[in-house]
């Protein structure tokens, strides 16, 4: 399992979703360009002293991501969408050990030729009227679930 930010715009968002992915033991894919200085020095800042355990992979452009050899596992890996435009709620989706959990930017989510090279997408379903979550409270409530039912939690039972 391993979550991917799309050009993330704000770094307190992102430095949260690296926090998350160091303490649950889960890879991180950052991909360019960002809307903020994507620095070590930067994140540190944001994610506080857990940017270090985290294991982040950046990538410069979604090409670069597409060619990176942990997307590249022989058509295992499925790319996951999470888009409030989904019509399957995370919850009823079947998750696999090896998918990537993408995220779109938090002003405009991904644009179509990245929506398309998705395998699926999921929802986070809300009440009526509302748009979204934080992306780092949909990153962690999706994650979670995901790593739930495929058993990727530390010492999950």
């Amino acid at each position: 399992m391993r979550l991917a930010l799309y050009q993330p715009d704000i770094p307190q968002n992102t430095g949260t979703i690296l926090r998350l992915t160091a303490c649950l033991g889960v890879s991180i894919d950052v991909i360019g360009p960002a809307g903020f200085d994507m620095s070590d020095r930067a994140l540190r800042r944001a994610g506080l002293d857990y940017i270090g355990s985290a294991d982040v992979t950046r990538h410069d452009s979604w090409a670069a991501f597409l060619g990176a050899p942990a997307t590249q596992r022989d058509g295992v890996s499925r790319l996951v969408l999470l888009s409030s435009k989904a019509d399957v709620a995370y919850v009823g989706f079947a998750f696999q050990p090896t998918d990537i959990l993408l995220l779109g930017r938090e002003s405009a989510g991904v644009p179509n030729a990245v929506r398309d090279a998705c395998h699926a997408s999921v929802r986070i379903p809300m009440q009526p009227g509302l748009r979204s979550l934080n992306i780092a409270v949909a990153a962690a409530m999706v994650l979670g679930e995901a790593l739930r039912q495929t058993g990727g939690f530390a010492g999950q039972e």
